[in-house]
């Protein structure tokens, strides 16, 4: 029976180079493992508590905009919190790189040093990922230097035949969303340790205390070492 692997892309940070910090996560999937029982439970849930089925998006969320807007700060909340616990329920691993802004004189560097980092953690479990008969890379393609850097490193170091490319979105699929969750929980964790955390992460996550505590110690449990 053929096994196929999912891998599911989101970033964090914006092409016009406004932004301090760059993150890249990879969530990888093993769909023999159903995650079918896990979304629908999360959904029940959803409907249980009285809260909207919403697409997950955290920026949106977190903001109060786009599909949130006119939540009140207390349902989002709770909206974060079931994700959350639906996002440790699925069997993913994840391995999130961060890049400082600063660091890299242009746009072509952050691609390379992306490109080398995705190849590092392939030829490091170049086993498990070559088990798989073909290897399903989901990205929306929203930024080109995402996309060159996923095309150079796992074209390069996986069988050009056993990959495939398939654009994506929120709405379509909820490990792009824990793609996105995960990705968010990364960079809040970059902003606690640089005290740039901001109301809105306090307001969610509380203290860096409480963050670390929690939130980050529950995701990192699904972290690649």
């Amino acid at each position: 029976m053929a096994r196929d692997l999912s891998i599911f892309v989101d970033e964090s940070g914006d092409r016009g180079g406004k932004a301090r910090y760059y993150l890249l996560t990879l969530v990888v999937h093993d769909q023999s493992e159903g995650i079918a029982d896990k979304i629908s439970r999360y959904e029940r849930s959803l409907a249980s508590s009285d809260l909207p089925n919403i697409p997950f998006h955290s920026e949106l969320l977190l903001n109060g905009h786009g599909p949130y807007e006119g939540i009140d700060l207390q349902t989002r909340k709770k909206m974060l919190y079931s994700f959350n616990v639906l996002v440790q329920r699925l069997p993913v691993s994840y391995r999130t790189f961060v890049y400082r802004r600063s660091e890299f004189e242009d746009l072509a560097k952050l691609t390379s040093r992306m490109k080398r980092d995705i190849s590092g953690l392939l030829f490091d479990r170049l086993e498990f990922f070559q088990s798989f008969d073909e290897v399903k890379v989901y990205y929306d393609n929203g930024q080109d230097i995402v996309k060159q850097a996923l095309d150079q490193s796992i074209g390069f170091v996986l069988s050009k035949g056993v990959v495939e490319r398939r654009k994506t979105s929120m709405t379509d699929y909820r490990l792009e969303q824990a793609a996105d969750y995960l990705c968010t929980i990364e960079l809040a964790a970059v902003k606690y340790a640089a005290k740039e955390d901001g109301e809105t992460y306090n307001k969610f996550f509380g203290g860096i205390g409480t963050f670390k505590k929690n939130w980050l110690k529950q995701a990192r449990r699904k972290m690649i070492k």
